[in-house]
Order: C-alpha cells, then sequence, then structure tokens
C-alpha cells in the first residue's frame, strides 16, 4: 500500500542536518512505488540555503509547492511524519511519527530528549550506533504521580540508519594554488564543538619549520561576505604568534559545488584529512572523504568509528584522546547537557599522527584504499536507501478526524 508521508526537515539548509534530510529524501523517492512525499522544510540555525540549480532540487520545489497549498486548504492527510531535527523538536502530528536525528556527540542526552522520545514519535532513527547506544544508556531522573524520585529512560525503539551524499566528477577551486606537495585537509565550523583552534595551532607548531600546507574550508556561521571577513580575522589572531613560519595555510570559504568538494578529496597534493572534532553524530566530510580513499586522521570515538573501523580494525590514523567535561561555552540547554562528557584530543599522540603520516605515507596510503573499498561495499546508495525505506514503512491505521486536528496548527505556522 502507498502511503503519504509528511516530511518536516531543514532540507534546504547547507548544514549536517540539511545534508541528513536530503539523504533521506533521496531514499524515500527511490521507493515511489511505497511513498508519496510532502515536504515541510524548516530553517537550521543561521546557515545559509543550498544554492545548486539541478533536477533535485527543482524536484524538491515542486513537492514543498504543492505541500503548501494543501496544508493550506487542509486537504493534506499524511500517514506518516518524518521529523529530521534534534529530538527537542519531535512533535505527535501524525497517526505515526519517526524522529530521525543525527544527534549526539557526547555521552549522554538530554532529558527532553528521553521525555519527546517516549511520548512524541513511535520510532527514532539515528545515523550512528554511537548515537544509538548514549539514547539507550542514558538514564534520567523525574518524578512520578505520587511525587517519587524514579529514573527515567527511553522505551521507543532505536534503529541506525547510515546516511550518504552524492558524487561527482572533481570540478577545479580556481582560487587553490597549493606550493607544497604535501598538505592536510581540514573541513569544519570554526566552533568550540569542533575543536578548531587546537586543531589548527598544534598542526602549525608540528610543521612550522617545513614546507608542508594546511587545506581549511571553513566558516563561522554561514558563507556570506562578511562572514568571510570574520572568519578570516579570527584564523589570523590564531596564527599570529607563529610570524616566521614556513608552513602554509590555505583558507577556501563560500558555497562548494560536490564536484569542488571531490576535487578536494582527490587532489594529488592534498594527503589526509583531519579532524580534532570533540565528537560527531556521523561525521560526514570524514565519510566523503574516506570513501575517495584519502586518509583519515581522527580520534576513536563518536559516530565516525562507524565507517572507519570495521571486524575490529582501525583504517584511520588514530589520535588518543581522554573524555572529559563538555566546556561551559559549548552548552546549549536542551542538547548539550552541562553534566555530560566528551573527547578531548592529546596534543602529543597528534602531532605524532602527524608526523608519521608524512613519514610513512605509502603504508598510510594503502590503508586508506582498504578502507575505499569496504565503504564502496558496506555504504552504497541501494543498500542504505533500502535500509532507509524499510525502517520509515510500517503498518498503521489512520485516523483521519486526527489528522486535521494535527495538521489545523501546521497550516497556521505556514
Amino acid at each position: 500500500m502507498r502511503k503519504k508521508i509528511f516530511v518536516r526537515a531543514p532540507v534546504l539548509s547547507q548544514s549536517g542536518y540539511g545534508e541528513q534530510s536530503r539523504f533521506a529524501l533521496r531514499a524515500l523517492r527511490s521507493r515511489e512505488d511505497l511513498f508519496d512525499i510532502y515536504i515541510q522544510p524548516i530553517p537550521w540555525g543561521q546557515t545559509g540555503w543550498i544554492w545548486e540549480d539541478n533536477e533535485f532540487r527543482r524536484w524538491l520545489d515542486e513537492r514543498i509547492g504543492e505541500t503548501q497549498v494543501l496544508l493550506q486548504e487542509k486537504h493534506l492527510q499524511p500517514d506518516v511524519s518524518l521529523q529530521i531535527t534534534i529530538p527537542n523538536e519531535f512533535e505527535k502530528i501524525c497517526p505515526v511519527n519517526i524522529g530521525y536525528t543525527a544527534g549526539i556527540e557526547t555521552n549522554k542526552v538530554a532529558p527532553i530528549w528521553i521525555q519527546n522520545g517516549n511520548e512524541k514519535v513511535d520510532k527514532i532513527l539515528v545515523v550512528s550506533n554511537h548515537a544509538k547506544t548514549t539514547y539507550q544508556k542514558t538514564v534520567v531522573e523525574a518524578k512520578n504521580h505520587a511525587g517519587k524520585t524514579i529514573e527515567y529512560k527511553l522505551q521507543t525503539p532505536v534503529e541506525v540508519v547510515w546516511e550518504t551524499t552524492p558524487r561527482a566528477e572533481p570540478e577545479p577551486i580556481e582560487e587553490l594554488n597549493l606550493e607544497y606537495d604535501f598538505n592536510f585537509l581540514v573541513i569544519s565550523q570554526m566552533s568550540a564543538r569542533k575543536n578548531f583552534k587546537k586543531t589548527i595551532k598544534w598542526w602549525v607548531e608540528e610543521f612550522i619549520d617545513q614546507e608542508v600546507g594546511l587545506v581549511i574550508k571553513t566558516n563561522t556561521l554561514g558563507n556570506s561576505i562578511i562572514d568571510r571577513h570574520l572568519t578570516e580575522s579570527k584564523l589570523n589572531r590564531f596564527l599570529k604568534d607563529y610570524p616566521e613560519r614556513k608552513c602554509k595555510i590555505y583558507l577556501l570559504h563560500g558555497d562548494l559545488t560536490t564536484g569542488q568538494m571531490s576535487y578536494l578529496y582527490s587532489h594529488d597534493k592534498i594527503k589526509a584529512l583531519i579532524n580534532l572534532a570533540h565528537g560527531e553524530g556521523f561525521g560526514l566530510p570524514m565519510f566523503e572523504a574516506a570513501r575517495e580513499g584519502l586518509p583519515i586522521i581522527t580520534i576513536g570515538w563518536s559516530g565516525q568509528i562507524d565507517f572507519l573501523r570495521h571486524n575490529e580494525k582501525d583504517y584511520y590514523q588514530k589520535v588518543k584522546y581522554t573524555l572529559g567535561p563538555v566546556q561551559k561555552k559549548a552548552h546549549w540547554d536542551g542538547v548539550i547537557q552541562p553534566d555530560s562528557m566528551w573527547a578531548f584530543a592529546d596534543q602529543g599522540s597528534y602531532k605524532m599522527v602527524l608526523k608519521k603520516t608524512k613519514k610513512n605515507y605509502d603504508k598510510v596510503k594503502a590503508t586508506a584504499n582498504e578502507l575505499k573499498d569496504l565503504i564502496t561495499k558496506k555504504f552504497s546508495d541501494e543498500f542504505l536507501y533500502q535500509k532507509f525505506c524499510n525502517e520509515v514503512y510500517g503498518e498503521a491505521p489512520v485516523d483521519d478526524d486526527e489528522i486535521d486536528r494535527m495538521f489545523d496548527s501546521l497550516t497556521e505556522e505556514s
């Protein structure tokens, strides 16, 4: 039976959640014999919107437009809602509700995630086993109807659905002129969670007197000209203590096409990607780089382990880490809890891994090529799309009156 599915997600956002949303829609679209798809876009922070004009974007616009009309006319009666966002925002809006979150970089989730997970949705999909395990292991204290303190855990089923992104032929970036033959790559927002400052600072200290380069694709909030100036200013402040350095830094800011990202991953002078983030829900840039055979330097914590470790073997250059309390400046009410922990990369280990990667590059590259083959087999579009559709489909009764009531509020919001 073909089912009507209402997708509420940041489908046009240039963000990790945006990429996750577009993966979900490509998966659902691969089985239009099963799903009649309706889309309501939501914003994601201060990020910009995707701008490439292609067939998929035109399809998104068409579905968004039709959904808007049906919502306003109160003629939309979907069977299932798919809500792609942080769990604080899950709502009970259809007979069956599924939450799909990237979510968890720390060792516990916020209490509201447990509450909404139990009360607002019938199933939760996550992008990594780290996210699933953390969700299931988190225990919070709550008061029952008698006022007694009890332990409260997630009861709703949680399933892992890995994500993927489209591939494209490499498309040159004209402004990127690499002076040295050996360069590293960082793709990261300039934020506390990404551990950006120490990633750059420690790299410069290791290669300060060497002919080595670092390509940085970053921003502060968005891809505007104002943001570029702000980002350049911050980066220059990081580097002002090293005026005599021989190593080179290259800043890339702004919109890049899928082909230009592929160009970075496959450039013959870019030798490895670095990620020292305190935690990742999945780690999409690492996944994309590993899929192209680019060696990965990172820690053994959080979502990236799903695609960097296979059969108990690590296929990445491992930086040691310790778990510690999340810094105060990174606290985010209802998302990143003050009492939670995440990973802190070890400075000495990071510098040693950088040195070994450069010195033993042939061996490092061979490992990366092995990983590329494994990812090609295990993370194929066909497999991931089918897995996603299987998790979303399911059977549920349709209550038209309940749908009308729930969707009145959505129509007013639109």
